[in-house]
């Protein structure tokens, strides 16, 4: 990466692990470091090695505490920061549009903005000292930027709950509102993030494509269109190479050899 605010690293597995670096600021959100997530995720999507990305944060306590809070109290004309919020969107957007499974490591506090940011990725795993929240109205302000994705992923209640009285949930409490996948010790959460990780990285590319995408786009369709729309989906995965060396592995006992087409 062009600086040292967000790091990039492949490994022979082909699990790109994308890692928040700036421990200082507990890895604000701000302007630099989203833009270095932005060209993390996009080296990730146009890199064929890579399989499954994994987000992570570098501070022992912290995976990110949210937007940068100066940038609301500061001398900064309205129109720039509605434009710099496009950051948020971009990201959000290019994560679920990334063809390629998201393992976020969540193994310290995940606040406001980060929220979305874990929320947009496909599962979460925490370390049991990790916290979730958008306090945000504590504040006097409002989780704008997320709320879609909360909604998606949290019922309605529990949503009302996070976003109005801006109290922490532990990991605990996350992973029974549905925010997080699974909870393990802090000392196993490493393990367990790569355990998914590799897992995810060995199935079919070309496959996980185009069901990451299906899941993505049918999300908010009305159901006859969305079966109209899997139908054809499932018939565009049946011309693959790597659904007949699937099935062909299965029935004969040995491991699959995908081509990626």
């Amino acid at each position: 990466m062009g600086d040292d605010a967000v790091l990039y690293a492949l490994d022979e597995q082909g699990v790109a692990t994308v890692t928040m670096n700036q421990p200082d600021t507990r890895n604000a959100l701000s302007a630099e470091m989203l833009d270095g997530l932005i060209v993390a995720f996009e080296r990730a999507r146009e890199d064929a090695a890579a399989r499954c990305v994994v987000l992570a944060s570098s501070h022992e306590r912290t995976f990110s505490s949210g937007a940068n809070l100066g940038g609301f109290a500061g001398e900064v004309p309205l129109v720039e920061r509605h434009f710099a919020s496009e950051r948020f969107v971009a990201l959000f957007k290019l994560i679920g549009e990334l063809g390629k499974p998201t393992v976020v490591a969540a193994g310290g506090h995940v606040l406001a903005g980060a929220l979305g940011i874990a929320l947009a990725c496909d599962l979460i795993v925490a370390s049991d000292e990790a916290s979730f929240g958008t306090p945000e109205i504590n504040v006097g302000t409002f989780p704008f930027m997320i709320m879609a994705l909360i909604y998606r992923n949290v019922g309605r209640k529990k949503a009302n709950e996070l976003l109005l009285l801006g109290d922490r949930w532990s990991a605990h409490d996350a992973l029974a509102a549905g925010i997080v996948n699974r909870v393990v010790p802090a000392a196993e959460l490493e393990t367990a993030v790569r355990e998914w990780a590799v897992k995810l990285a060995g199935k079919s590319p070309v496959i996980m494509r185009l069901g990451k995408e299906a899941m993505r786009r049918q999300l908010d369709m009305p159901l006859d269109e969305a079966l109209d729309y899997l139908r054809a989906q499932l018939t565009l995965a049946m011309s693959t190479e790597d659904i007949v060396e699937g099935v062909s592995a299965f029935f004969e006992k040995r491991e699959p050899q995908w081509k990626g087409r």
